[in-house]
């Protein structure tokens, strides 16, 4: 019997060794893990024979990574940018002849077909998944928004006839109870949701000041 001897080039060893991809997530997010999870109905403890809580857990959240709301609307025949109601503009009101109807243009706003008698969570649940085990801070929420691309305008005048609306991934931040309304964030490029000086926002946004 000998002893063991550590090679010297154990690192050249090391990366000779080809085991596959990697399964774990190596893309950098600030959204926590759990936010990702989809909700089920499931017993922990199943009989032999049924299908495990984690594997239907992960189908699930395949299924949703595979709908994309913009092409489902547009498969319906729903222009997403004509969901926001616009100002009136008598100077430009389509004739008869294009099959546009110019006496009642969209003026009815969203909020009004809205139905949560079939959400799987309450908002208050929603915002809670930013809330990682062990840690104070509460991190966004993955979600997308119907926005203006015109960030500028958008604030100033969101029924502007001159903005183009379409669906953008956010951070939802927060969520507000009297207006029911959430406040979400627009990520960057890299899918991050950070401020103007690069941090990530915590806590809804808010911060020691206020």
């Amino acid at each position: 019997v000998t002893a063991f001897k550590v090679p010297e080039d154990f690192g050249s060893v090391l990366n000779k060794q080809v085991t596959g991809p990697t399964t774990e997530n190596l893309i950098k997010s600030d959204f926590p893990v759990q936010s990702f999870k989809p909700k089920v109905q499931i017993p922990f403890q199943r009989l032999p024979g049924q299908c495990p809580r984690d594997i239907e857990i992960e189908r699930k959240k395949r299924l949703y990574l595979s709908f994309d709301i913009a092409q489902l609307l547009a498969s319906e025949g729903i222009d997403s940018n004509q969901l926001m109601p616009r100002h009136h503009d008598p100077d430009n009101m389509p004739t008869i002849e294009e099959k546009k109807d110019p006496v009642f243009p969209i003026y009815l706003p969203l909020k009004i077909f809205d139905n949560d008698e079939y959400d799987c969570r309450t908002p208050e649940e929603w915002i809670s998944l930013g809330l990682e085990p062990g840690s104070r801070d509460r991190k966004p929420v993955p979600g997308k928004a119907l926005l203006p691309m015109d960030d500028v305008l958008g604030h100033e005048d969101p029924k502007s006839q001159k903005l183009i609306y379409k669906w953008i991934d956010v951070g939802v931040l927060d969520y507000d109870k009297e207006t029911e309304l959430y406040l979400v964030h627009k990520t960057d490029k890299n899918g991050l949701v950070r401020d103007e000086e690069g941090r990530p926002i915590l806590n809804g946004g808010r911060t020691p000041e206020g």
